[in-house]
């Protein structure tokens, strides 16, 4: 795996992708449950701007006691700037603003529609092909998470809080593509400490602004929490996915959101109690043929 890990800390590792996929995804799609876990003993933006700020802070620290330095050109650094404010500040801001009046597992399932945002644009964009196995695999994917969402919808989730969570794929799917499109160089540990750091900055006035430290309720329950969001979530997860873009193409890698949607009604039925339907699971099939369909190189024809 070359994630972009300072030189001296560690050796280079080679791990399957399909390792480093199921990794991601269990990672990823924990993190909605766990962040909800988080939210009912901390404000939504100063979780996400601590969050962020505490893990550039360990990945800057880990950069400077291997030695690695900085070695990002200021062109590096503008861009790794710019997808901290995509990825972090808005894609986590919104998100954890959203998820106080709507559920994990439907956070989690918007966020699965993350694919198809992303291959339409990134065939346009990023001249990506579309073939009609990528096509073919998006609508399957589709079609399983509108089985699982319908399932769900009647629940009384909040409209304001669907708003933010949908603004906050937005702000994924725009950070994905710039950053395939704008391909930063210098290695994603460096880069992925810029992006944690400026993302956090840019979210420390609006937490300042709207919300009260006095409202933090220390617990076990938030420590465990947020050490699982600094550490696992918004480092290794992040790791994992830039590297999964380098290596598979954007619309290859955001396939594997289509995966998010069970598991993330998993794990919100596994740390919160919430509910979790038979018919949840009938969009599964679907969903798994869709990502075959997608990530599958097929074989060249014999002539």
């Amino acid at each position: 795996m070359a994630v972009g890990l300072p030189a001296a800390a560690a050796r280079p590792i080679t791990i399957p992708i399909p390792v480093l996929v199921a990794a991601f995804c269990l990672i990823w799609s924990s993190a909605f449950a766990v962040s909800k876990v988080a939210l009912a003993d901390c404000p939504p933006l100063l979780l996400a701007s601590a969050r962020c700020l505490l893990a550039g802070a360990v990945m800057l620290g880990v950069a400077a006691i291997s030695g690695a330095g900085w070695r990002l050109a200021r062109r590096d650094l503008a861009i790794f700037a710019v997808l901290g404010v995509a990825n972090n500040a808005l894609y986590l801001g919104l998100n954890c603003v959203g998820m106080r009046s709507v559920s994990a597992g439907l956070s989690a399932l918007i966020v699965s529609a993350n694919p198809v945002l992303t291959a339409l644009l990134a065939a346009f964009v990023l001249g990506e092909r579309l073939t009609w196995r990528k096509a073919a695999g998006l609508l399957l994917g589709v079609g399983g998470v509108t089985v699982i969402v319908e399932s769900r919808l009647t629940g009384g989730e909040s409209p304001i809080g669907v708003a933010f969570v949908m603004g906050a794929l937005l702000a994924l799917v725009g950070g994905t593509i710039l950053f395939k499109r704008l391909a930063p160089g210098g290695g994603l540990w460096i880069g992925n400490c810029v992006q944690n750091l400026t993302g956090g900055l840019a979210l420390v006035p609006f937490a300042s602004t709207f919300e009260s430290i006095g409202d933090i309720v220390p617990s076990w329950r938030l420590l465990m929490a947020f050490a699982f969001l600094v550490f696992l979530s918004a480092i290794v997860a992040y790791l994992l996915w830039l590297h999964l873009l380098t290596v598979l193409g954007a619309t290859a890698a955001s396939a594997y959101h289509f995966i998010m949607p069970p598991l993330g009604l998993f794990f919100g039925w596994l740390l919160l109690g919430e509910r979790l339907d038979f018919v949840d699971f009938l969009g599964v099939l679907p969903v798994a043929l869709g990502i075959w369909l997608v990530t599958h190189i097929a074989a060249p024809m014999r002539s």
